[in-house]
């Protein structure tokens, strides 16, 4: 049997075990997936499972999904874009890093009713999953995007990558169409995101990349200001869907019954 893991630390929030052995037993497909706690000093220890065929396939959450890069083989045309790895796989012997976070995010917006095109956008962090939300969105022709970090440099670094991206200090909030949550800020509905200062929310996408809990402090804000507010729950469902795909050859089922089974956690 094969057996597969979604790793990171934390990762006690993670729901991809529901989801991933809910698509394994409708698709009658004899396979395993836990999450496993990862440390840092123990991301080689993962490898070497992989490379002994122990490990089919990986999923990798934060803060890892630029860290494995220098431990895969090769890298697919859009992870080498992001460089930022959640997915892993091997084929024809070789350890596969992948990106499903681009069309995973990519599809959640499509599925939300609201007008991209030249939208101003304000995500908040600059961490591994962020080059790829900065890709969805340009594949979406929003208007400016602009980077806001608690540390600057990391910020900077971004800029390097996609030069026609806006940094602005952290907590400074102006007029901007979308605001993206993409730290783990409200992982345990914590909050240290100020909208004191965002001009008229209503009308405005609140997005968080957390979807447990379903709505952290910082859409419950957004909500209570009159903003559309939306979880990174479909987001999670749709990367999913492509890394099942790719690991299996088969394409799962996303209905409502699907979206459903992640509501009650």
């Amino acid at each position: 049997m094969k057996h597969f893991f979604v790793v990171g630390n934390p990762i006690e929030h993670s729901l991809s075990p529901k989801l991933h052995n809910y698509w394994l037993k409708n698709n009658n497909i004899q396979a395993s997936y836990e999450k496993k706690l990862l440390r840092k000093e123990n991301i080689k220890d993962l490898f070497s499972e992989i490379r002994a065929n122990n490990i089919s396939g990986v999923n990798v959450t934060l803060p890892f999904k630029k860290l494995v890069i220098p431990l895969v083989d090769d890298l697919t045309s859009i992870a080498k874009e992001a460089q930022s790895v959640n997915t892993i796989y091997k084929l024809n012997g070789k350890v596969i890093g992948d990106n499903t976070d681009v069309g995973g995010f990519q599809t959640a917006l499509e599925k939300i009713k609201y007008k991209y095109k030249d939208k101003k956008v304000l995500i908040l962090g600059a961490g591994g999953v962020v080059p790829s939300i900065i890709i969805a969105l340009k594949r979406l022709m929003v208007g400016e995007i602009f980077i806001s970090n608690r540390t600057k440099d990391n910020a900077d670094l971004l800029k390097k990558k996609f030069t026609n991206l806006n940094i602005i200090d952290w907590g400074k909030l102006c007029d901007f169409d979308i605001i993206i949550n993409a730290t783990s800020i409200g992982l345990n509905n914590d909050n240290g995101i100020k909208l004191d200062n965002l001009k008229n929310p209503s009308g405005k996408l609140f997005y968080d990349l957390i979807y447990n809990p379903s709505k952290t402090q910082f859409l419950l804000d957004g909500e209570k200001s009159g903003a559309l507010v939306e979880n990174g729950k479909l987001m999670f469902i749709h990367q999913a869907q492509l890394a099942f795909q790719i690991w299996h050859g088969i394409k799962p089922l996303v209905d409502d019954k699907t979206i459903k089974l992640l509501e009650n956690d």
